[in-house]
């Protein structure tokens, strides 16, 4: 599995349009085969910054998704609304997705 973590940091003027304008980026990437989860959340300690977890079953799929139309599209319009180059963490890790966390269970 290919997992990605990126932090977006978000002009302050466009961050309560950011999820709208990557709806469209998150539905076709949601749709890939390959791809095992893409999600957005908030940073807490700063919002404008918005942090993406993503997840391909492969390689190949990673290759696809940075090929495909959406991904050109979205890179093409970023620019203007970033306020800074993102961060970002890409591993190949074994495993189909999320697994189980051993330490907290629900209780009974």
């Amino acid at each position: 599995m290919i997992f990605i973590a990126v932090r977006f940091p978000v002009r302050p003027e466009y961050r309560d349009q950011w999820l709208d304008r990557v709806a469209d980026f998150t539905a076709a990437t949601r749709a890939e085969p390959g791809n095992l989860f893409f999600e957005w959340s908030v940073d807490t300690t700063d919002p404008n910054r918005f942090v993406l977890l993503e997840a391909f079953a492969s390689r190949e799929a990673g290759v696809k998704h940075v090929n495909s139309e959406h991904f050109k599209t979205a890179m093409s319009w970023m620019p203007e609304v970033v306020s800074g180059t993102p961060d970002i963490v890409n591993v190949e890790t074994a495993g189909q997705g999320w697994s189980q966390m051993a330490e907290i269970s629900p209780q009974t």
